[in-house]
């Protein structure tokens, strides 16, 4: 026996067999005729593209390229020195330390840049305090001195007297600006949403300052390892940047 479908509005006496076709069904307009006018046979299901199955070419001629080196070939810029003031002992104390993974986020007003401190540095709990900071961008003359900041802890050493660097007053922050470097950002602490994940700081860059005799000596960049690669060739490109000339001098 065939299945009943009753159907929306009609009464008892009205309920029509209609058997269950697995297609798309279309009645006459008199609810009384069991019989279908037209019957569209649902069309089979088309098999979900596979994109494995893409003819791209094989990189068989690739070698593999272990991924946790991968920042050795997407270093963002030049090694950095982070000028702090620990405030925590009755007199403050500046700090320098080595980084080579920042970047900027923003080149619009306010500038913004991210570093990665954390709290194995002895500056994170200076940065986390005061909320401020210097970025000094070293030139190639100091890249022994700058590595070995680097290697050493404001903990134990007062970096700007042992390596003989000299510390000047900056003029929005607390922390000290680096007269021997070529370039120094002072910086106020805007975000700290990834500081508890991936230990990255946003900052904004509240005043420049540059030493115009070093602006084209050249800088240095870590490529992992312990190894470094200087500023190459300057090309200059700018007629082909035809969608930024808001940000072109």
């Amino acid at each position: 026996m065939r299945p009943v479908v009753r159907l929306p509005g009609l009464t008892e006496k009205t309920s029509l067999a209609i058997p269950q076709y697995s297609c798309i069904t279309r009645y006459t307009a008199s609810f009384f005729s069991a019989s279908p006018t037209n019957v569209y046979p649902m069309a089979p299901k088309r098999k979900r593209a596979d994109m494995t199955e893409a003819t791209f070419a094989s990189p068989a001629m690739l070698d593999d390229y272990p991924s946790v080196k991968a920042y050795r070939l997407l270093e963002p810029g030049p090694v950095v020195l982070v000028s702090t003031l620990d405030t925590s002992q009755d007199e403050p104390k500046p700090n320098l330390m080595t980084i080579g993974f920042h970047m900027v986020i923003q080149h619009e007003d306010p500038p913004l840049f991210g570093v990665v401190i954390g709290p194995w540095d002895h500056s994170y709990a200076a940065l986390k305090k005061t909320k401020e900071c210097v970025i000094a961008v070293p030139t190639v003359d100091l890249m022994e001195k700058v590595v070995d900041i680097g290697n050493c802890s404001g903990e134990d050493v007062d970096k700007f007297e042992k390596f003989g660097l000299t510390p000047l007053k900056a003029n929005r922050v607390g922390a000290p600006l680096v007269r021997e470097c070529m370039a120094n950002f002072e910086c106020k602490v805007e975000d700290t949403k990834l500081v508890g994940k991936y230990n990255v700081w946003l900052l904004k860059v509240v005043r420049g300052w540059i030493d115009s005799e070093k602006r084209n000596q050249k800088t240095f960049h870590h490529k992992g390892d312990g190894t470094f690669v200087l500023d190459g060739e300057t090309i200059d490109l700018q007629e082909r940047m035809t969608k930024w000339k808001e940000y072109q001098d």
